[in-house]
């Protein structure tokens, strides 16, 4: 099975190796011979490249992360300010993809996408500290279906890869491990989630998209519910969580008696 966004690629690639290929057989020779290796060459390249196999996600993958793409972490990197979605601090964890490896694109986690963003930028190699902020990218924040966590995951190009192809929008509905774009001749994806997801990984871990566990994605604790905010008054705390305050109105003072009607008959 090959991505959908290589068929024109493989097209040309295929015409291209035909030609080299039998304008090397009219040619003859030692000549010859290389442009029919160089046309079975791109072809079986290019076929290669854009290998989409099928992957089966880890049972309970819907409480998990899974990595978006094949490929080696080269970064895992906590306590980073995130300002585009999380809106907070977070832990990203960076993968390279090498020409060699599959570059079909999977969601990390199950969810609803709520943001949507295509960045054009630089063309710095892909495992550049700064190639997650300068080079074009897309960015897209995903709220996990159980835990209500924030997912934020980037494709971005590298000095090689120069063409971000991608298929969500704002609103789309995706399952953990779900085909979802493509970034054509080496790459790499970053993953940032907040500090209370679990992360079972380390730097130089070679990982599957679609297979391998990033981590778990754990709801952020609630504070206890007898502290209140810093500055909050009770009404307004009462307010936050859907209740109402009794407040009891003082009685009225008896009203003096009439003369009239208190004064005997004699």
């Amino acid at each position: 099975m090959f991505a959908r966004e290589g068929y024109v690629i493989i097209a040309i690639a295929c015409m291209a190796g035909a030609l080299l290929a039998g304008g090397g057989l009219w040619l003859g020779g030692v000549l010859g011979a290389v442009g029919v290796l160089l046309g079975v060459g791109a072809v079986a390249f290019t076929l290669y490249f854009f290998r989409d196999p099928e992957r089966t996600p880890p049972p309970g993958a819907e409480g998990l992360l899974l990595s978006p793409a094949d490929g080696t972490v080269v970064e895992v990197v906590e306590g980073e300010e995130e300002p585009l979605y999380l809106k907070g601090e977070a832990t990203r964890v960076s993968i390279f993809l090498s020409p060699l490896n599959v570059h079909v694109n999977r969601t990390p986690a199950a969810g609803q996408i709520e943001y949507e963003r295509y960045v054009p930028g630089d063309y710095l190699v892909a495992w550049h500290p700064k190639a997650s902020t300068k080079n074009e990218r897309s960015e897209l924040g995903l709220r996990h279906d159980a835990t209500g966590t924030k997912v934020l995951f980037k494709q971005i190009a590298g000095a090689v890869a120069r063409r971000i192809v991608y298929h969500l929008r704002e609103g789309d509905r995706v399952t953990a491990g779900e085909r979802f774009g493509i970034v054509k001749f080496g790459s790499r994806m970053d993953v940032l989630v907040p500090p209370s997801a679990e992360l079972h990984v380390e730097e130089g871990q070679r990982v599957r998209g679609g297979e391998s566990v990033l981590g778990e994605l754990v709801a952020a604790e609630e504070p206890p519910a007898d502290e209140r905010r810093d500055g909050e008054t009770g009404l307004e705390e009462a307010a936050r969580d859907g209740t109402s305050l009794q407040t009891t109105a003082p009685e009225p003072a008896e009203a003096p008696a009439d003369d009239s009607t208190a004064r005997s008959v004699s």
